[in-house]
């Protein structure tokens, strides 16, 4: 029988701050291969074109490092997306760094113009910066930006040049309206991202009002907040986890973050949505994993804790 599911790797950290992110997919194939699953055999992964050479060399792009590698990224999982959802597949994707989920939502937009698309964003970060808000000019801080379509300019503090604002521009869509967004367990923010934050009403379930309320009633309250929308896309940054439970393999470990049994509450809940086509799963780093590979491995235990649920998708 042909699966539903559609296995995508992103093997791109050029979004990223540290280096490492490139190898976390296939450290979660290590650690199927660990468990001596045969996960990655029944679903064979589409691997997209890479492009992390250009960490070889400087960047001209300061407030947006190797922006010019990124939309060819943003193209390749734009194009990526949009066949597997029009083969009626459930696009499953594994990243190096955040950024790329932009153009994953982008990809679900460009099959579903007419449609209104809500996120659930389960992260550390609102990862909502801009190339003329950034303090690092690392794109992974900045997605969410692209897909709302906003460069944010009542917070500038960067002026940013004609050729970087040019590929900004290439990058930014109106895929997503910003009141169609919850993020949760986003903890560590800057005063630029607060500001959009507040002025767009986001909600955040913070952890201990997640654990207050209770994941269900949380569950409940999502898809009651997302009911205008017709599709759902689900992101899932393994920094949203306490890196105490498990490790600090990940480019931006923040404390007091969810445990891994309540991810994967959330993360059944969101994808037994009935409107929810995808799925995305990053940031897994093992080279900063003091743990031998254990972040890889508690990501590895997520994805197939998921399998049952997405196969009736």
């Amino acid at each position: 029988m042909t699966s539903k599911i559609q296995v995508i790797l992103n093997i791109s950290e050029i979004g990223a701050g540290t280096r490492g992110a490139s190898l976390g997919p296939q450290a979660i194939i290590s650690a199927a291969r660990k468990k001596e699953s045969d996960f990655f055999d029944k679903y064979r992964p589409y691997i997209l074109p890479i492009f992390n050479e250009l960490l070889d060399k400087p960047t001209p792009y300061h407030n947006a490092k190797r922006i010019d590698g990124m939309v060819n990224v943003y193209e390749n999982i734009k194009t990526e997306v949009e066949s597997t959802l029009s083969k009626n597949k459930f696009p499953l994707i594994i990243a190096g760094d955040h950024c790329s989920a932009g153009a994953t939502i982008a990809g679900i937009k460009n099959v579903n113009p007419t449609k209104r698309i809500g996120v659930v964003w389960i992260d550390a970060h609102a990862d909502l910066h801009t190339p003329y808000t950034t303090p690092s000019g690392n794109l992974h801080g900045m997605p969410l930006a692209t897909a709302i379509g906003t460069d944010n300019l009542d917070c500038k503090k960067n002026n940013v040049d004609e050729e970087t604002a040019s590929l900004w521009n290439q990058l930014k869509s109106t895929s997503i309206l910003p009141e169609d967004l919850v993020f949760i367990a986003v903890r560590d923010t800057e005063d630029e991202e607060d500001y959009l934050i507040n002025k767009h009403q986001i909600k955040n379930y913070a952890v201990d009002e997640l654990r207050s309320l209770g994941v269900k009633e949380v569950l409940t309250q999502i898809e009651n907040k997302l009911q205008n929308c017709d599709l759902i896309y689900i992101s899932f940054d393994v920094d949203s986890m306490d890196p105490i439970l498990t490790s600090h393999g990940t480019g931006t470990p923040v404390p007091n973050g969810l445990t891994p049994a309540e991810a994967k509450e959330i993360l059944r809940g969101c994808l037994s949505f009935q409107k929810t086509i995808a799925f995305e799963l990053v940031e897994v780093n093992p080279c900063l994993d003091e743990k031998q590979n254990k972040m890889a491995e508690i990501a590895f235990e997520i994805i197939e804790d998921l399998m049952e649920i997405l196969e009736k998708k």
